[in-house]
């Protein structure tokens, strides 16, 4: 069995996307399923260097469309020697080019699935600043999109919730099947001293225990939500752990924005993106992770986080908040600065016996819910129904 994945790229500073693919190849692997990628990313790309399956990289691709004239002719010639295509993402042209690929072939043609990756959340259609996007998109459902995936043989989810909040946003919409397939996430790797070594050289204003966000730095992730509630808190003398944000995107306008809301604040840390051993040892000598995010079709860092027995602080607009609810993994609010508030105050509020009941209870909730090997078992099932 042979699997395309079409995806805009692999940059694993553009979020979530590349890390989902990357653990589900390595999880499908492991079940005998050969695996191959393609995508509009530059071939020189140093990212590229590292992967450990095939990737054939057709960009550079120009405009925010992400158009690569090599693409539609390599698809053309390729695609027939798959099994099943899968189209991760939506909104650019490898969406487009896959389908008018397909579209023309006359003999026996490869599956098709579609993998939205959360993109179909009306938040996009609704948010503040997204106004003229949210109009770019509706154009594009009304000329293409709806195309893609309402002819595709169906369309798979990270998660229940991702599903439901599919149907609203655009019309019209009838995918032939939907099914949730879930994401996975490898097992932590064991904690070593090098790891809080490689995490405490990245934040050299660590002096005491601490709470942890790690995701993009970026509207979405309601960064300004959780500086705000943070030095609230503090204002009010209640005695907090440090803070440390961190994830790519501090040179940008939000991100120079965040860290000057911090206000000279030496309780909030800002290391950037934290990687390998840094990234690891940010996640096993945490507290707690938070993320109040306005929308979060799964949360990696979430289960991630899980997956090293931390409790989650999380908005009920991450959408597994219900499996994390249900294992009393970790605590739950609205998307708000006094949701955010809230989940700070209730934390800190826990006795110490209280926090380690929840990050046993948080191990727990990755083992039952969000393995890689149970995720790559549900995505074959998945593409063996039709």
């Amino acid at each position: 069995m042979h699997i395309l994945h079409v995806v805009s790229g692999i940059d694993p500073k553009a979020g979530g996307v590349s890390q989902a693919l990357q653990t589900m190849i390595k999880g499908l692997s492991q079940l005998s399923v050969q695996n191959t990628v393609v995508t509009l990313d530059d071939p020189q790309a140093v990212y590229l260097q590292h992967v450990t399956f095939p990737v054939f990289a057709t960009g550079p691709a120009k405009s925010a469309w992400q158009y690569s004239a090599d693409f539609l002719p390599w698809m053309k010639e390729h695609v027939t020697q798959y099994d099943w295509v899968i189209v991760h993402g939506l909104w650019q042209y490898h969406t487009y080019a896959t389908h008018k690929a397909l579209a023309q072939l006359k003999a026996k043609k490869p599956k098709l699935y579609v993998m939205p990756h959360g993109m179909l959340d009306p938040w996009f259609q609704r948010a503040a600043g997204r106004k003229l996007k949210a109009i770019r998109n509706w154009i594009f459902w009304q000329l293409i999109e709806n195309k893609v995936v309402n002819q595709a043989d169906g369309l798979l989810f990270t998660c229940e919730m991702e599903k439901t909040l599919a149907e609203i946003p655009f019309r019209p919409y009838s995918p032939k099947t939907e099914q949730v397939v879930s994401l996975g996430v490898e097992a932590s790797p064991a904690f070593t001293p090098a790891m809080a070594l490689a995490f405490q050289g990245k934040c050299p204003g660590l002096s005491r225990s601490f709470i942890l966000f790690i995701s993009r730095i970026h509207v979405k992730k309601g960064v300004d939500l959780l500086i705000d509630a943070y030095r609230r808190l503090k204002a009010e003398g209640i005695q907090l752990p440090q803070l440390v944000i961190a994830g790519p995107g501090l040179e940008t306008a939000y991100g120079q924005e965040m860290q000057q809301r911090a206000g000279g604040d030496t309780d909030i840390l800002f290391p950037g993106m934290l990687e390998g051993n840094a990234k690891w040892g940010g996640f096993h000598t945490c507290e707690a992770f938070i993320l109040p995010s306005h929308q979060e079709n799964f949360g990696i860092a979430v289960v991630e986080a899980l997956a090293c027995a931390k409790p989650v602080l999380i908005s009920d607009q991450i959408n597994i908040w219900k499996e994390i609810e249900l294992e009393k993994a970790g605590m739950i609010e609205n998307d708000t600065e006094n949701g955010t508030y809230t989940l700070l105050q209730r934390w800190t509020a826990l006795t110490g016996d209280q926090k380690q009941q929840m990050a046993l209870r948080a191990k727990t909730a990755f083992e039952t819910h969000f393995t890689m090997s149970q995720a790559s078992r549900r995505m074959l099932r998945a593409l063996n129904r039709n």
